[in-house]
């Protein structure tokens, strides 16, 4: 048997008056998703358990089958398992953004979509200035990830770090918002270093000619580093173990890469996978064909859906919908029947509104179809018709399960 999971990240949405009080799902054009639904059955999703901030990392664990409740220790652990960062038994991982706040305010959380070209060089200048030295007890690492997305490690020496018990917020949560209310908090030992180490990294970036020159160019420089995310390294079961299944993942996202890793997928990098709006969606689809005779389970994850929804972005969103239906569903769907027994899932991690720009709780519509799967009557992919089946799974990692027939 053959499986195959495509993640459209954060389409779920509500009503927009822009697309004529449609979600994007409805107002885009999708007939292979639609194909899906007519196929098998529409239903609804809970990622994310209320405890928990609605964001990717908690929402991909569940989608991947694991309870977050028993295995998230935080986002940029999982992040640095896709960029091959090991972490000791006392060692905490924080999520390290570029981001653009020239006023107080958070005008842009990618800095202009800063490239990881522009990015690296950057983040080495900051572990030229910040990083070497021991501070609260444990020396600093910052590692150049994908664009805007790097990381920051603490090497702690003992059990106890100013880290733990921290509470702190995603730069994408608080678009134009002032930042000066959702600094970290919690222990002050913890508060002070990420708060100090976000204030100085302003100095290192302000003069750097990476930004003299996007200033030149008209692009948004990087005015400083916001640090969020924090934890230990997880302790998961690998997906072979738990569902008897190998297992690949396509993503240009290194946190959706990284949860992959972790539970021991292979790991596949698409040419022109950018992770934004611009990513060669047919490419993926490509490599995603091209895998399903290596192994059980094949995984692709699109971060553009998102991206459109954090910058407000209705027609975007629908696009970028439309070109996930026709690129990657669409030869997926040609493609599995050669191998007599397959299922295929169309499923988003979390909620991301355009109203808010930012994620959300609450259900996601999924459509599965393949070997086994009875049709239901629902005849499209979108959030009133999976309502309206009354198939659900809350909580939702054991919507895995019971797509794998187990």
């Amino acid at each position: 048997m053959k499986y195959v999971v495509v993640i459209p990240d954060g389409c779920a949405d509500e009503p927009v008056a822009e697309l004529g009080g449609l979600t994007p799902l409805q107002a885009a054009h999708l007939p292979n998703m639609d194909r899906v639904a007519r196929a098998g059955v529409v239903g609804l999703s809970n990622n994310v358990p209320p405890s928990l901030t609605p964001a990717s990392d908690v929402a991909t664990l569940s989608l991947f089958g694991y309870d977050p409740l028993k295995v998230y220790t935080g986002r940029a652990p999982l992040e640095t398992a896709a960029m091959g960062i090991h972490l000791g038994p006392h060692d905490w991982a924080v999520r390290c953004n570029l981001v653009h706040v020239p006023d107080g305010t958070m005008q842009d959380f990618t800095a202009g979509h800063i490239s990881s070209e522009d990015g690296r060089p950057l983040i080495q200048a900051l572990q030229r200035e910040l990083g070497g030295t021991e501070v609260a007890g444990g020396v600093l690492e910052f590692h150049p990830g994908v664009q805007y997305r790097n990381i920051l490690v603490w090497r702690g020496t003992s059990a106890d770090s100013p880290l733990a018990g921290l509470t702190t917020q995603a730069p994408h949560d608080i678009p134009l918002k002032p930042v000066a209310d959702y600094l970290p908090k919690g222990t002050p030992a913890g508060r002070d270093l990420l708060v100090s180490l976000m204030e100085a990294s302003k100095a290192v970036l302000a003069d750097h000619p990476v930004n003299k020159r996007r200033i030149s160019e008209g692009k948004k420089p990087a005015t400083q580093v916001w640090l969020w995310g924090q934890g230990k390294a997880p302790t998961v079961e690998p997906f072979l173990d738990t569902y008897g299944k190998t297992g690949a993942i396509i993503s240009a996202v290194d946190l959706v890469r990284g949860v992959g890793v972790l539970i021991g997928w292979h790991r596949i990098d698409v040419p022109g996978a950018t992770g934004y709006l611009d990513t060669d969606y047919a490419a993926k689809g490509r490599y995603a064909v091209e895998a399903l005779g290596a192994f059980d389970l094949v995984c692709v994850h699109v971060e553009a859906p998102d991206e459109a929804s954090h910058e407000g972005k209705a027609a975007e969103k629908v696009k970028a919908l439309e070109r996930i239906d026709a690129d990657i569903v669409g030869p997926l769907l040609g493609a599995l029947p050669r191998y007599r027994e397959w299922r295929l899932l169309v499923e988003p991690d979390h909620r991301t509104t355009l109203a808010t720009r930012a994620h959300a709780h609450g259900p996601v519509a999924f459509a599965a179809c393949g070997t086994g799967i009875a049709p239901d009557a629902a005849t499209t992919y979108d959030e009133p018709a999976a309502a309206a089946t009354g198939l659900a799974f809350d909580p939702g990692w054991h919507l895995m399960r019971w797509f794998l027939n187990q």
